[in-house]
């Protein structure tokens, strides 16, 4: 390690006094103009993390659906996946060191994870369209280069294009071409296939209307738009061009606001989806012939997918298990449904994407989705070889069809991290072979009346949870008192859990009816107000 080189640059990369910063699931995020020295930083540890694991690491600049002034990094696993927990430690300790400080701790960072300095490292960067990153990715490279890591720059990418890429490269090419047109070629072959099943091939054409949060997600569109089956029509609203990223669009802003975005105008039962601004969230939405909106986020999107590979599964006649993966925040309806109709094993677990990516990986197929549309399917490596060997030479006509329906799907999908472009392909592929409108599928389940609400408190860490965060241990008291209300109201169920990223905890409820969610979530909060250090004026109605 050069010294005096790393001295220097550092010194162009200067840290703002007082800042700290924690690693959390979405990496690091805060205002652009705090960012400098961070991304310096994690170029350095890209480069470590590259030798200690001798395989290629990305690097995400992006802030998803934050504000535009706002950006954030994120780093990428060799498979992949997201960063490793321990090394989310070594980034919240690199990036808030002082200056003369940061030799001693990459030197410390080498000797616990075991970094062998004279491995080579290879670092693959992607950047959203904020304008902000591009400036952001140069301090990255900066960080690689004083430590003489080599790497890529893909420029302009969504968040899973650049998982996609690290999967591809560390696989040596068997996950897919590490290239652009190599995802493209390979989403769209699958997804080709797929509609050439469909009961209306070749008749009639599938229009769907997509809000990108004038972001990534649109020039991405664009550029795939050419490799589409000509039957299917995109159009494409909030394409960056006019307005700014996430303003009153994209799919956090439906999710949250219950109502369609500004820019796209939307007649009645048609099929429209929002990504958010890094492409890897959807959800789906239409207007009934009253006008009425109706939402259909990632739980329905998890049901939707898992109707369809239970079918194909018990078609291949394999013994594969599947089950779903949710979180608390997961509707009960859609749990209902999935456990008491549909008979798939639904497990619930801890809120964070790598906490559902962990738990899905337990099983031959495992579906995770959280209901703000971020999610994927995973498959085992036996029960992938198993399904691509009967497509191939499966006796059995019928099944060996269906095998192929399912090698295409897993081809389609992308195993890496929730993907809205893929998961759109996966969906509209699905509504065309099963001949569903946007409308019946709505209509598998009717979700129970929900309310979403927070209180500020003083410090976020009183409240610890349990049982997938469902369950409050501390502070004493306020368990039994949530117990109580849910108690009087039908079909009810109440959670609380602190915030990962401020001091505000969270409230969810369900129940019967609107009002009930409505006078249930605000009886919660008023029990966390007074028992968990409430600040400010007491939540009102």
């Amino acid at each position: 390690m050069d010294s005096e080189a790393l001295k220097k640059y550092s010194a162009l990369h200067p840290k703002p006094p007082g800042l700290t910063l924690q690693y959390g699931t979405a990496g690091f995020r805060t205002k652009a103009e705090q960012l400098d020295h961070v991304m310096f930083r994690m170029g350095l540890l890209a480069v470590l993390r590259s030798k200690a694991v001798v395989s290629t690491i990305g690097v995400m600049v992006t802030a998803s659906h934050n504000p535009e002034e706002d950006n954030g990094v994120k780093l990428v696993d060799p498979l992949g996946e997201m960063l490793h927990p321990s090394w989310e430690e070594y980034a919240t300790q690199l990036a808030n060191a002082e200056e003369q400080e940061l030799q001693k701790i990459i030197i410390d960072i080498c000797q616990k994870a075991a970094v062998n300095q004279h491995k080579d490292a290879l670092v693959f960067i992607g950047r959203d369209t904020r304008p902000s990153s591009e400036k952001l990715s140069q301090s990255v490279i900066d960080g690689i280069s004083v430590l003489g890591g080599q790497y890529h720059d893909y420029g302009l990418v969504t968040t899973p294009q650049l998982h996609y890429m690290v999967c591809c490269q560390n696989t040596q090419g068997q996950y897919g071409k590490a290239t652009l047109e190599g995802y493209y070629e390979k989403l769209s072959k699958a997804f080709t296939e797929l509609i050439k099943q469909s009961p209306s091939a070749g008749e009639s054409q599938r229009h769907l209307k997509i809000d990108c949060a004038n972001g990534i997600g649109a020039l991405k569109l664009s550029e795939m738009e050419p490799y589409f089956p000509k039957e299917v029509i995109i159009h494409l609203f909030n394409d960056g061009t006019k307005e700014k990223l996430n303003h009153l669009c994209g799919a956090d802003f439906v999710k949250v606001h219950q109502k369609p975005p500004r820019g796209l105008d939307m007649k009645p039962n048609e099929r429209c989806c929002s990504f958010d601004g890094d492409a890897d969230r959807i959800v789906y939405y239409y207007k009934d012939a009253t006008g009425h909106f109706h939402l259909i986020d990632g739980d329905k999107i998890a049901t939707l997918i898992s109707i369809f590979l239970k079918e194909l599964l018990a078609k291949v006649g394999q013994t594969l298990n599947m089950a779903v993966v949710q979180t608390a925040y997961a509707n009960g309806s859609s749990t209902r449904y999935l456990e008491e109709t549909l008979k798939v094993p639904v497990h619930c677990v801890k809120t964070g994407v790598k906490h559902l990516h962990h738990k899905a990986q337990e099983f031959d197929v495992g579906v995770y989705f959280e209901a703000n549309g971020h999610g994927t399917v995973l498959f085992s490596k036996a029960a992938e070889t198993k399904i691509r060997q009967l497509a191939k030479e499966g006796k059995d006509d019928e099944k060996r069809e269906a095998a192929k329906v399912l090698e295409n799907m897993i081809d389609l999908i992308n195993q890496t991290v929730g993907d809205a472009i893929s998961d759109m392909l996966v969906i509209e592929a699905i509504l065309a072979l099963k001949g569903l409108t946007v409308q019946q599928w709505d209509a598998i389940y009717t979700d129970l009346p929900n309310r979403l609400l927070k209180v500020q408190v003083a410090d976020r860490r009183v409240i610890v949870t349990t049982d997938a965060e469902r369950c409050v241990v501390t502070p004493p008291g306020l368990q039994e008192k949530i117990d109580a209300l849910v108690k009087k109201y039908k079909l009810s169920r109440a959670f609380v859990r602190p915030s990962g990223t401020e001091d505000v905890v969270r409230i969810y409820a369900e129940a019967d009816t609107q009002e009930n969610a409505d006078v249930l979530a605000h009886e919660v909060s008023l029990a966390v107000y007074h028992l968990a250090g409430g600040k400010g004026a007491p939540p009102q109605p």
